[in-house]
């Protein structure tokens, strides 16, 4: 049986140093575990396009396709502020996420108690915190048409359109019910049914997969209540499944909550390929951090925490997947801290290589 294959875009900024980190992971897992990855690796965003003159090659795209898992880095930097719409090197995301149409966007918000002194809200609600945000990624008001901006009667007006088909609501609704049975079987769609025919469509489709799924519980919320119950009771929630512009607003305050936006990996999953294993690719949610590029400041956790969720999703390597995630746990419980997670109790940050190096030592541990 062959290797699982993982194709590893760095790309820009902090990228590259981040991915060296998981690279080591990666090696550690083929050393001590026997488990093997053939990993390849390839150019996108600026990187892209200071060798080829776009931000992401055809042949790069082609192997994208035809790997398990894409892990990538970051993207973007000022030095491509000027650049045309067409070639700017988040266009190279944006095209990975296109055409592998990759529908479900996963963001975890998980809060490392070590860590729940750095929420806004207070200790005891987001101690222990530990909920998946399932964002339909491909289609809503970020792609409905028309849209544009017009003049109408001697006026600008700018129109965008919420568009969404049974059919994408139901393959992500899928997804999220596929989620919530791997961890505490509850689901919480949410949505603006009261406003929106296509809230009132959300609405019954997903009513209608839940009977495919009888031992999720299901609730329904408005968006704009599940926000204020974000930051309410965000425990009460374990898996949410909602549109891409709720999603894309609901994920970044859900994330907000840990008080470390800089830690925490994504996932976005597409159709099931020859075999069985949805197309995937993992990155982390921060970005490219070009004001720290290159000096060794940046937090590895993020990226390393996206190989972690490729662990568990495209290799069926959950357990490996809890390992790597508890080994991190202990060295922040430890005290291991990079520049981004430092308190006002100061002390010397470690490096990236060096938070690397005590996640490695605590995989050691856990042998």
């Amino acid at each position: 049986m062959s290797n699982p294959s993982l194709l590893i875009l760095a790309g820009d900024g902090i990228g590259p140093e981040v991915m060296d980190q998981v690279k080591r992971i990666i090696t550690w897992f083929g050393d001590k575990r026997d488990m093997h990855f053939d990993v390849s690796e390839d150019l996108v965003g600026g990187a892209a396009y200071d060798k080829h003159g776009v931000p992401l090659t055809d042949e790069t795209m082609a192997k994208a396709q035809e790997v398990d898992a894409v892990l990538l880095g970051a993207v973007g930097g000022p030095a491509y502020d000027n650049l045309d719409f067409s070639v700017k090197p988040e266009r190279g995301l944006l095209r990975l996420r296109k055409e592998m149409d990759l529908f479900a966007n996963l963001r975890p918000a998980q809060c490392f108690d070590a860590l729940a002194d750095f929420s806004s809200l207070k200790k005891d609600i987001v101690a222990g915190l530990d909920i998946m945000i399932v964002r339909e990624l491909t289609s809503g008001v970020y792609f409905g048409e028309p849209r544009g901006i017009h003049i109408e009667n001697n006026m600008r007006v700018g129109i965008n359109t919420q568009r969404y088909t049974e059919a994408e609501i139901e393959r992500g609704a899928r997804a999220a019910f596929e989620m919530a049975m791997k961890r505490n079987k509850k689901l919480c769609s949410m949505e603006k049914a009261n406003v929106m025919e296509s809230g009132i469509l959300w609405r019954d489709v997903v009513t209608e997969v839940h009977a495919d799924y009888p031992e999720v519980e299901l609730t329904h919320m408005y968006a704009d209540n599940g926000a204020m119950q974000l930051v309410r009771a965000p425990k009460q929630f374990d898996v949410i499944y909602t549109d891409n512009l709720f999603g894309d607003i609901l994920s970044d305050c859900a994330a907000m909550l840990t008080g470390s936006l800089g830690m925490l990996p994504s996932a976005s999953l597409g159709s099931p390929m020859a075999n069985g294993r949805p197309k995937a690719m993992y990155e982390p949610v921060h970005g490219s951090a070009p004001d720290i590029s290159g000096q060794s400041k940046a937090n590895p956790i993020a990226c390393i925490l996206s190989f972690a969720m490729a662990l568990r999703y495209s290799f069926d390597q959950g357990e490996e997947a809890t390992r790597l995630e508890k080994a991190i746990e202990k060295v922040l419980a430890d005290g291991a801290r990079t520049g981004d997670l430092m308190g006002p109790e100061g002390g010397v940050p470690l490096t990236t290589g060096q938070m690397g190096d005590v996640i490695l030592a605590a995989l050691d541990a856990s042998l």
